[in-house]
Parts: C-alpha cells; structure tokens; sequence
C-alpha cells in the first residue's frame, strides 16, 4: 500500500512531479499577476457588449471557474466555447479571449482566424506557440506566462495561470473587480487549502476520499460559485486518476438525475458522488444538496462531501481548486497510476494529425 505521507514514495510514481504543481498553485497566481501588471488594454477594449472565451480541456477551466465566481457581478454575458467555430453573434464590440496552454490548439487558433475577420476585440493568453506569434504579428494584447511554476507541464495543473489570467483580462476591461486585495486572499486561501490537504497533513479528508475513489466512477456535484470546480475535479479526475467521473450541478440534477439513480442496478456498486459545499449557498441550495444526499441513501449510492468554509467566492474556489487537484492526484497514486501521463489523448491527437 503507498504511502500518501511519504514523498519517496510518491515520487516513484508521480515520474514527471505533477505534485509540485499542485504545490506551486499560488505561485502561477502571483507569477500572472505580476506580469498583468505591465499589460494594458486599448481604450476601446472598455466598451463592450459580450466577452466569449475560447479554450479546451484544461485551457478552459479558468474560464468556467471565473464565470462561476463572478457570474453574479459580470457586466455583460460571458460565453465559454469550446470548439472551432465563432458563435454568430460575436461583433466589433466582443471581447474575444483566446486561452490556450500550449499556444498550439488548432481549435482555438481555428476560432482565432474566424473571429479575427468579424474585426472582435481580441486579446490572448498562453505560454508560447503559434497563438503568442499570432499576438506578436498582429499587434494582439497578450498575457505570456513562464510555465515555471508547473514542473509537470500539464494544462490542467497550471491552472493558477488560466484562473488568475482571465480574471485579470476581465477586470482590465472593466468587467469584474480582480484586485491586488482579492488576488492576495485568493493565495492565502489556496496555501491555507494545501496545508489541509497536502502531503504533510496526515488527518486528511482528501486523502481518505481518494481511497473510496478506487474501482467506483466519480461524479462531482457543485452549485453556482462552484460550478466552475466541479467541472474541473471531473476534468482532473478524468486524466490524473484515468477515471470516468464527470459533473452534475444543483439544481439542476434535482429536476432529472433524481430518477437516474435507481438503474442500472450496479451503480450502488460502482458510483461515488463527491459534493462541493458551501458556507456561502443560499438555504435553498443547502437544503437541496442535503435531499439530494438523502435520495443517494435510499439508493445505497456511496457519496462523500468537501465542504468549503472560505469567506468569499473567490476564496472558496481557490480552496476547491486546491482540493480537486490532490483528490485526483492521490486517486491516482492510491491506483498505482502515474498522474502525468495521457496516453490516449496523445494516440488521439497523433491519429488525428496522420
């Protein structure tokens, strides 16, 4: 049995040291930050009537995690697409993000052309590749990140560039309020996450949940502020731990999965429900995730809670974010599993490109 303790042992698994970019979350925060500092948007960039994020996998997280958290506050509609094409109502007046780890997505460099020729306001964020020659030859604003702070060089553990970058890119124009102040708790909040849940931390609910992740399908289950990270653990969980998981959210699932529990009759055997809660949902909210829990009971369907106890949104996100990303790293550990490596999804790009 590995010991989740001892990062010898970790260490013989984790081959390319996913973990270290899980410790390294808050430093891609302040990294982006501090190079946000010198970007600018042209005046025009203000006036605005929608902003539509491109992206894919883990280049789109931030995106949903940021509308989850602001969503309430945005000025205007925030679109997230996650594909090739440019919805047909982007305009001169769009604000067009185009968020790519790499810088190579052919998706995203796809919708990049097309919106490029409707005349939208453009500006993009990533670590290199054709996206930032792209920013370069066409004069593009753009937020240019190191990657230092993610040994492992995976998309979806650099999400301290994605999360902290839109939101800084949405602020600057006027969209959402992303300050210093707000940035500094966000940090706080991760590293007071990691000491709860990190490697030291030996009474840890993280690590006794990814255990009870073992040979079950994984479904997360958020609402509102954290939407955005239940779509993200499904993510992390998906590559990492190479588990089916996927997400579903509150309440929404209340007016169709309810019934979806009963069949097939192996899922009492097979499923673990993981809840993100909150101290910030509404009554409404709480009380439905605690029914909900009770219809998982009387289905004998395995479920566990993370519950966030943050004092803002923002907060409570980068907790979560925190959370999601030892969750799968340790299912994976826990599953003999190196967390890195994607195999399939590298034998799927290396067909696609013959």
């Amino acid at each position: 049995m590995i010991n989740l303790n001892n990062r010898v042992d970790l260490s013989e698994i984790d081959s390319q040291n996913m973990l270290g970019s899980i410790e390294k979350l808050g430093d891609q925060i302040i990294e982006i930050n501090t190079l946000a500092k010198k970007f600018k948007l042209p005046a025009g960039y203000k006036k605005i009537d929608r902003a539509v994020v491109f992206g894919m996998g883990g280049s789109a997280l931030g995106a949903h995690i940021i509308h989850s958290v602001f969503m309430p506050t945005l000025k205007v509609p925030l679109t997230i697409v996650n594909g090739y094409d440019a919805p047909g109502c982007i305009n001169k007046n769009t604000l067009a993000i185009f968020s790519s780890y790499s810088g190579n997505t052919e998706e995203v460099i796809a919708a990049q052309k097309a919106v490029r020729k409707i005349g939208a306001k453009q500006v993009i964020i990533c670590a290199g590749g054709e996206l930032r020659k792209i920013a370069q030859k066409n004069k593009i604003p753009a937020l240019i990140f190191s990657t230092d702070n993610n040994p492992c060089g995976s998309p979806r553990m650099g999400l301290g560039y994605s999360v902290a970058g839109i939101g800084l890119i949405l602020s600057r124009a006027g969209l959402i309020k992303f300050r210093d102040e707000e940035i500094k708790k966000l940090v706080f909040a991760v590293g007071a996450a990691q000491e709860e849940f990190g490697v030291s931390a030996e009474d840890n609910v993280i690590k006794k949940l990814a255990s009870k992740t073992m040979n079950r399908s994984v479904w997360f289950v958020g609402a509102g502020i954290l939407g955005g990270n239940a779509h993200t653990a499904a993510n992390q969980m998906n590559e990492n731990a190479k588990r089916f998981a996927g997400y579903f959210l509150i309440p929404e699932l209340n007016h169709h999965l309810m019934e979806g529990m009963m069949n097939p009759a192996g899922n009492k055997d097979n499923l673990l429900f993981v809840f993100f809660e909150s101290s910030l949902y509404s009554e409404k909210i709480k009380k439905r995730f605690d029914i909900t829990k009770n219809v998982l009971a009387e289905n004998n369907i395995m479920y566990e809670s993370i519950l966030l106890k943050n004092k803002t949104a923002l907060e409570i996100a980068g907790a979560a974010l925190a959370a999601s990303g030892y969750l799968s790293y340790y299912s994976a550990i826990v599953a003999g599993i190196d967390p890195t490596a994607i195999p399939f999804v590298d034998k799927f790009k290396a067909a696609l490109k013959k």
